[in-house]
């Protein structure tokens, strides 16, 4: 990874680092509508960030984020233990083939261990070469179906 970058995972008071964090991953994922047009209030963000269940990692360059790691800590019900679900990944396009990606993923057995998780995993859609590639360099592949099942909406 380029020399300069530094990695940090965001707390409460990084809202800011936050919202440019959404910005990249819009950018990569060509999705503005999920990750910008309904943002969520400061407090929200604060919150969220302040969660042991919930990981950004980003990686900045002379103060200005260029990727995010997004994940989820996952307690366990059969087994006091957790794993750790690898959500969004992205890095900004000027920033890409620095080994910037897998620096945040190999971040996670660190993470793991402080939280009491024995797996990190992720998934890739199918075509996205890139990703499966990455993945594959780190991990064991395996074959899943992935199913959304709609939920009742708030009133």
């Amino acid at each position: 990874m380029g020399s300069n970058a530094t990695v940090r995972r965001l707390g409460p008071a990084d809202v800011f680092p936050y919202r440019a964090t959404q910005a990249v991953y819009a950018d990569a994922f060509d999705d503005l509508e999920s990750y910008l047009s309904r943002p969520p209030s400061d407090a929200y963000v604060a919150r969220w960030l302040g969660s042991a269940a919930h990981v950004l990692l980003v990686a900045e360059i002379d103060g200005e984020v260029v990727a995010g790691l997004t994940a989820y800590v996952l307690d366990k019900a059969e087994q006091e233990r957790a794993e750790i679900y690898l959500y969004d990944l992205a890095v900004h396009e000027r920033h890409r083939r620095r080994g910037i990606a897998p620096a945040r993923i190999r971040e996670l057995p660190r993470l793991g261990a402080a939280v009491g998780a024995g797996v990190s995993f992720g998934q890739a859609d199918h075509g996205d070469e890139p990703a499966i590639a990455l993945y594959e360099s780190l991990g064991t592949r395996e074959e899943v179906l992935h199913f959304d099942v709609p939920v009742a909406r708030r009133p």
